[in-house]
C-alpha cells in the first residue's frame, strides 16, 4: 500500500490499485523527480539502491527527470553520466 504522503506526487486513476511492483519505475521516477523528503525517505526504504539507480539509469536521461533532479540523484547515488541511457528525440 502506498503511503497518504507518497499520494499526491502519483498520478494514477485509482492510488487504490496502485502495485508497487508493476508500476516501481513510475512511482520512484514521480517521486525522485517531485517528492518531498519523507516520501523519497520510504522510496529507499522500499526498494533497494540498485533497483533506483537502475530506473535512473534507464529513464531519468530521457526527460523523466527535471535537469534539476537528474543531477542532483546521479550525484548523491554516484551515477556516471556517461552511463544513462538517452532519448533517441
Amino acid at each position: 500500500m502506498i503511503p497518504s504522503f507518497v499520494k499526491p506526487y502519483l498520478w494514477f486513476n485509482d492510488l487504490e490499485k496502485i502495485d508497487p511492483q508493476k508500476n516501481k519505475n513510475r512511482i520512484i521516477l514521480n517521486v525522485l523527480n517531485l517528492g518531498s523528503k519523507q516520501a523519497t525517505d520510504w522510496l529507499f526504504d522500499i526498494y533497494s539502491t540498485q533497483t533506483i539507480k537502475k530506473v535512473i539509469k534507464n529513464y531519468g536521461a530521457k526527460g523523466e527527470l527535471s535537469d534539476k533532479s537528474l543531477n542532483y540523484w546521479t550525484l548523491v547515488l554516484n551515477i556516471d553520466k556517461t552511463k544513462l541511457i538517452k532519448s533517441r528525440f
